[in-house]
């Protein structure tokens, strides 16, 4: 009974979709920035400057460490 609980739990984590449009929408905004950083070298400070700021804001302790 257990092992099918556990099968059935994985299944709805599997199909679970709740915050993937804002991890898509994340991640465009972040190829953005790179984006605009290559081609407009003169934003490129700026934009340093913004990304250092929402990691400050997010905290040492919300950004994983790679694994390994």
């Amino acid at each position: 009974m257990t092992a099918l609980l556990n099968a059935s739990l994985k299944l709805k984590l599997w199909k679970d979709t709740h915050g993937q449009d804002l991890t898509e929408y994340a991640m465009l905004a972040g190829f953005l920035a790179a984006a605009s950083g290559a081609v407009l070298p003169n934003i490129s400070s700026s934009i340093s400057t913004v990304m250092s700021k929402v990691v400050e804001a997010l905290g040492p302790n919300s950004i994983p460490s790679a694994p390994g």
